[in-house]
């Protein structure tokens, strides 16, 4: 009967959809606990490395992604600066931007407020995915924190339909907040940490953390067959300053002196106060050469111009600075033993360097 046959059809159709709306619904669940999930390895990320791997590696694994890269704004380098104290090297994160301003890297940045997908155009795109010339779609996701945004969190697929401007975005959206709330609280971790070994006067590291760091550099140059040097620098003659002027003189002088040197070490390098106004810095891959030129650039740059020791007192200073350096072989298991070999080297060399007239590089065992 025709009745029969329209309601049989009728009944597949709606079987049919049924199926349909049950596999979506299943798959949207497998979706949601996915994503739960992520987010859950991001709140757990204990440092600001792991929360950054997290959100490259993770992400692009959890989702299936193609590309992954994380624009961070970081105008005045504290980011950057916390992931060396933290003991990591900001170049090493290959798909992390650190930038003064949003402006420039592509054309939607500068105005993303809510989550962009579209097809992938690689001349706005090439900066945010360098090395990834086969994508054909994108999303880039705003990471907001009190109404302005301070990074994007980037995803790129081969998939011409994998992100549409068709597509909803509240999903994308909610990630890229969750990200932001994760990236600030890392980021206030690290500033926690980083004031339990940061020096207050000269805003250098301060000994206990040199010598954790040391250990570390010790262990990646012992894998590597690398050289690290250690430079040991001493303010000729300081008790005069401080017995003279007064030690808010001598605070001064110090602090100045670690201010002309910081724009002559690398960003790998780690400076450190020693103890009263011995300096130290600790440079991976460099050798005994690399270092001494460092510390002739160092001495030139602090005996140059005289220093104000207050609104009418300047002062001519000049340092004394001893190197040494020391390379691990693989039989080497006490690091440290070693460390500390190396720190009382640099100290020799620069006590030797003081006996001979001070004012001058000394290297020493090496």
């Amino acid at each position: 009967m025709p009745e029969l046959e329209d309601l049989g059809r009728e009944n597949e159709e709606l079987k049919k959809r049924l199926a349909e709306m049950t596999a979506e619904a299943s798959n949207n669940e497998t979706i949601m606990k996915r994503t739960q999930a992520r987010e859950l390895t991001l709140l757990r990320a204990d440092t600001l490395s792991q929360l950054l791997h997290a959100l490259v590696d993770g992400l692009r694994d959890s989702y299936s992604l193609d590309a992954v890269s994380v624009v961070l704004l970081d105008p005045q380098h504290e980011v950057r600066h916390l992931l060396v104290a933290g003991g990591d090297r900001p170049e090493e994160f290959k798909h992390i931007f650190f930038v003064d301003s949003l402006v420039g890297l592509a054309p939607q940045l500068s105005v993303l407020h809510k989550p962009w997908l579209g097809p992938f155009v690689g001349a706005d795109h090439h900066l945010l995915f360098p090395g990834m010339p086969v994508l054909k779609s994108a999303a880039l996701l705003p990471l907001p924190r009190k109404d302005r945004a301070t990074g994007v969190l980037c995803f790129g697929s081969r998939d011409l339909a994998r992100f549409t401007r068709h597509h909803g975005t509240d999903f994308l959206a909610h990630l890229g907040a969750v990200a932001a709330v994760c990236i600030e609280n890392a980021i206030n971790r690290a500033r926690l940490l980083r004031a339990g070994i940061t020096d207050f006067l000269t805003g250098w590291h301060n000994r206990r953390y040199l010598q954790q760091r040391l250990k570390e550099e010790l262990a990646r140059a012992q894998r590597r067959g690398g050289t690290i040097a250690c430079l040991m620098i001493d303010i000729d003659k300081f008790k005069s300053i401080n017995d003279g002027y007064g030690h808010l003189a001598g605070d001064s002088a110090l602090k100045e002196v670690a201010q002309r040197i910081e724009g002559h070490i690398r960003n790998m390098d780690t400076a450190a106060r020693f103890g009263g106004d011995e300096l130290a810095i600790l440079m991976p891959e460099a050798s005994a050469a690399d270092a001494a030129r460092l510390g002739e650039r160092i001495r030139e740059v602090i005996a140059a111009q005289p220093f104000s020791l207050n609104s009418q007192i300047s002062r001519s200073l000049t340092v004394s600075v001893g190197v040494a350096t020391v390379s691990p072989g693989r039989d080497d298991m006490d690091l440290k033993a070693l460390a500390d070999h190396l720190l009382a080297d640099a100290d020799a060399a620069l006590y030797r360097a003081k006996a001979l007239g001070r004012n001058r590089v000394q290297v020493g065992a090496g």
